[in-house]
């Protein structure tokens, strides 16, 4: 039995069906739709995994989980994940970046190979049947009540939802402790209404630092309708998911728009413009790699008008906008879950999950994967793979 239609649940009960021929296995959807989120995740095309094959390496692209993840990723990691799609008629890509996506380009080509694969495997897939709760049976096993207001019962139970749930957990009467999931890789939402002018622009290379979390990421930035998003953002709010939450979505931030150019580097390249294009406006000159948009918002806050020119530009604005391009200072007033990465923070702490086998500690016959574990990492591939890896190790653990 295995509760959960995502990627981890589909991927555990396939695992679970091929290692047990013959021995039935049911899985159970809440929802109408199967593999929703599989169908919109990188933008479509559905980032698997990541090209590292190191699973120290790879264990550092997780905010929380990587340490106990080194000993299932060298079972089963990237390695693993892009031979089994590959056996199974779905051929992978790596990016330069490291991403790995279907060669199609489509989610849809992940979804046909696991459904197909579980339809082979003859697995019982119901949809609309969510789990109410969970007890355990005197002679072993379980009963689960369903949201339909029926019964059933199983041996053994794989539990691999996800997500922000509400109320109690159903493993909850076993014993289990649930860390309340908070969200993970979301955007942020400004308060400066010139960030809303600029929707849709990107800046290649930026550094955007927290101070009071003493956190900071590197890499691309995306202006939106509400603030920031991109790569960059992502990270940074997967790293602070916790204490960004604490801080009800509100705290300062400081972006650096040209972290590979030195202060001391503007200061030059101030003084070379006002000698040899000393005529040329500000606003019309730009400053290479920022858009031209960015340009003139940061020339605006340090004071700088359309109509100064370099040759009269005075120190104390020339101090100011070498403090924009650097240090611009923003506050964040909320967030917005990226909707093609949506993750959660939290879950059953792995403490009470033995690694190995991803079988419960407190309940012998339950086990676990996927988001449902506080198992979670930053954009890139990363939460697939770690809900191959549990799944796969999940499944081929239980016993018929």
């Amino acid at each position: 039995m295995v509760a959960g239609g995502g990627a981890a649940g589909f991927f555990g009960a396939i695992s679970a069906a091929e290692k047990n021929p013959g021995i039935p296995v049911v899985l159970l959807e809440k929802g109408a739709h199967l593999l929703a989120k599989v169908r919109i995740s990188g933008g479509g095309r559905c980032n698997v995994t990541h090209a590292c094959h190191d699973p120290r390496e790879l264990s550092r692209r997780y905010p929380r989980g990587g340490k106990a993840l080194i000993g299932p990723l060298t079972r089963f990691g990237p390695e693993e994940t892009v031979a089994w799609f590959a056996s199974r008629g779905v051929k992978l890509k790596t990016e330069t970046d490291g991403r790995m996506f279907p060669v199609t380009d489509s989610s849809q080509s992940v979804i046909e190979c696991l459904t197909r694969t579980a339809r082979e495997a003859g697995i019982n897939v119901i949809t609309r049947c969510g789990i109410q709760s969970v007890a355990t049976r005197q002679e072993g096993g379980f009963v689960l009540e369903l949201t339909d207001g029926s019964n059933m019962e199983c041996h053994r139970l794989l539990w691999a939802t996800g997500g922000c749930g509400r109320g109690p957990h159903p493993l909850a009467p076993l014993g289990h402790r649930v860390t309340a999931p908070v969200p993970s890789l979301f955007t942020f939402h400004l308060a400066e209404d010139w960030i809303r002018s600029l929707a849709g622009l990107s800046v290649e290379d930026a550094k955007i630092t927290v101070p009071d979390l003493s956190l900071q990421e590197r890499g691309p930035v995306l202006f939106t309708h509400e603030g920031l998003s991109g790569p960059a953002v992502l990270r940074l709010s997967a790293w602070g998911a916790r204490p960004m939450h604490g801080k009800n979505y509100r705290f300062p931030l400081s972006l650096d728009w040209i972290p590979g150019q030195s202060i001391d580097k503007g200061r030059q390249e101030i003084q070379s413009r006002r000698r040899i294009h000393g005529a040329k406006t500000l606003y019309r000159s730009g400053w290479s790699p920022l858009p031209s948009r960015l340009w003139e918002q940061l020339c605006g806050l340090a004071g700088i008008t359309p109509e100064e020119r370099w040759s009269k530009l005075p120190r104390e604005k020339e101090i100011l906008l070498l403090r924009e391009l650097h240090d611009t200072k923003l506050e964040v007033v909320g967030k917005s879950m990226n909707k093609e990465e949506f993750v959660t923070c939290g879950g059953i702490p792995l403490e009470e999950v033995d690694m190995k086998t991803m079988e419960s500690r407190k309940v012998p016959g339950l086990y676990f994967a996927g988001e449902t574990l506080d198992i979670d990492g930053i954009t890139g591939g990363f939460n697939f793979q770690a809900a191959w890896t549990t799944a796969w190790i999940a499944g081929q653990s239980i016993k018929g």
